[in-house]
């Protein structure tokens, strides 16, 4: 579609308002925090749980780091996909929108970061309750790689591939 503003040539994207892309923005960023904010709350509360079980009195000292360990990355993660919750609500109506779409996008980054860390030491303690096998750090590295490959390398990848800027 050709925009009287660009010079005749054909443009690219919404035509939309700095405020207009800032909200629709918005909706969107809050649609994906809803989504990892499920996961980390549903893990972060089983995290909560395991301390209180028998089994947890059984743990070696090292698998008690690693429990203690992923309670805090669990944490971590929870602050940061809430995070953008508590900001929209304090910012809102002061006509910031823009700049805490900008920071509301980077702690849900930070968040699903620390999601993955989370994910990833769970599984780590997880599997060597479970197995006591050697093959352990391996298989937890393959998730990891497939968690890298689904939530950073192919978008990462697309935005590079489809995008000019």
């Amino acid at each position: 579609m050709a925009d009287a503003g660009d010079g005749g040539g054909m443009r690219r994207g919404r035509n939309e308002t700095e405020e207009e892309r800032a909200d629709r923005m918005w909706v969107e960023l809050i649609q994906e925090v809803r989504v990892a904010q499920m996961g980390v709350q549903i893990l972060f509360g089983f995290l909560l749980t395991v301390v209180f079980t028998e089994k947890y009195d059984d743990l070696s000292d090292t698998d008690r780091t690693i429990y203690l360990v992923t309670v805090v990355l669990g944490a971590c993660a929870t602050g940061a996909l809430v995070g953008p919750v508590a900001l929209h609500r304090l910012v809102a109506g002061r006509r910031v929108k823009p700049q805490a779409v900008q920071l509301a996008s980077r702690l849900t980054l930070l968040g699903l970061v620390l999601l993955l860390a989370t994910t990833t030491a769970s599984l780590l303690l997880i599997l060597r309750v479970a197995t006591h096998d050697g093959f352990v750090p391996y298989l937890v590295a393959g998730v990891v790689g497939w968690y890298l490959l689904c939530w950073f390398v192919l978008p990462l990848w697309t935005r590079h591939r489809y995008t000019s800027t």
